[in-house]
């Protein structure tokens, strides 16, 4: 099927591949891939620095952009409330940090100052320090010898590295927290069902993330959350969007969404009406519509239909929505609960980045 503004089909496998000339396609289904190579490195030890018996008074997440930062709101929001200890988000080296603390210093660049100064204090004040980042220059001159290490095995872009940082943070906090049981190696596999489900080869209407591509190309897009883990979710999937298909889409909460559409008045059967009898040389062209994408995990699901009900241009994203999965009466995919809301995001990262993909290479 061919979309508004597409060069190529969603379902020629032949043309997407070969447009595919700088292996986005590859780099985007690398999150289990990456979730595993973490998890080799957790077995190997790379984490023994950190652990002990006595239970933090904090976990500082220091990371000040990107998927760093993202993955540190994700597992902020999903685990704050389970965690043994209290889970911090800082841009920087808080001026508290002291022996009692364990500092996660992520990033990509091992040349940031607020990177390297984070890791430098956590060190100096007696702090456990995890490094999840590229472990040379001036982090490893600052640090050698004296850190837990769990350095990007695999390179990918930045654009698709959420899976590795969400791998590192759960790994870390399992390592320090142990009732936070955590399973790198089911997460690896559920991501690489997802990076198959949404494979160049299956068709639209069996590829969670080409239909996602689909319903996004030509429109203008929203991209919302109504907790601050879809939220982030949803900034997520802005920057990829605008990184890989330099398409902008705006990322807000579900209130401000529904706000604005239901301003957008008339609306349901008055609206549609309008549509079927414009004429665009008596009336002039129908204004642009926009297209709503909440992003919700299986436990909010319920809440969210109901707070975008009768509103038209709004679609429900969860993890669950794929073919393959039980429907429910109402033609909705029944939760099966097998996954938490951490696992969940992971899997909806997978196929926003696709998505992105996608809607690169159609334009050939």
């Amino acid at each position: 099927m061919n979309a508004i503004g597409a060069t190529i089909d969603f379902d020629d496998t032949e043309s997407l591949i070969a447009a595919d000339r700088d292996g986005l396609l590859r780099a985007a289904s690398m999150a289990g891939a990456q979730v595993r190579a973490t998890a080799a490195a957790v077995d190997e030890g790379a984490l023994d620095p950190v652990r002990g018996d006595d239970r933090p008074r904090a976990v500082i997440w220091v990371a000040g952009r990107g998927t760093a930062e993202t993955a540190g709101a994700i597992l902020s929001a999903t685990l704050g409330g389970v965690a043994g200890v209290p889970i911090v988000l800082a841009a920087e080296t808080p001026p508290w940090l002291g022996t009692l603390d364990v500092v996660i210093v992520a990033g990509d660049d091992p040349g940031d100052p607020a990177l390297v100064g984070a890791a430098a204090s956590g060190v100096r004040r007696g702090a456990r320090v995890v490094v999840a980042a590229p472990y040379e220059g001036p982090l490893r001159d600052t640090t050698a010898g004296r850190v837990a290490v769990l350095e990007p095995r695999l390179q990918v872009p930045d654009e698709f590295g959420l899976s590795r940082y969400l791998a590192v943070g759960l790994a870390a906090l399992h390592s320090v927290d142990g009732r936070l049981g955590t399973d790198l190696a089911a997460l690896a596999d559920e991501l690489d069902a997802e990076a198959l489900r949404n494979s160049a080869g299956r068709e639209l209407f069996t590829n969670p993330a080409k239909t996602l591509a689909e319903r996004m190309s030509g429109r203008d897009v929203v991209l919302v959350g109504d907790c601050a883990a879809t939220l982030a979710l949803a900034r997520h999937g802005s920057a990829v969007l605008l990184r890989v298909a330099r398409q902008v889409t705006a990322a807000t909460g579900l209130a401000d969404a529904v706000v604005a559409l239901r301003s957008r008045l008339p609306s349901g059967p008055a609206r549609a009406a309008d549509a079927l009898f414009h004429d665009d040389q008596i009336d002039g062209p129908l204004p642009e519509r926009m297209r709503v994408l909440a992003l919700t995990l299986a436990g909010e699901r319920t809440v969210v239909a109901a707070r975008v009900a009768g509103l038209d241009d709004v679609d429900l994203v969860a993890a669950e929505d794929v073919p393959d999965m039980p429907v429910v009466s109402g033609g909705s995919p029944a939760p099966t609960g097998m996954h938490r809301a951490d696992q969940q995001l992971a899997i909806l990262a997978v196929r926003l980045e696709m998505a992105a993909v996608y809607l690169r290479l159609v334009r050939g």
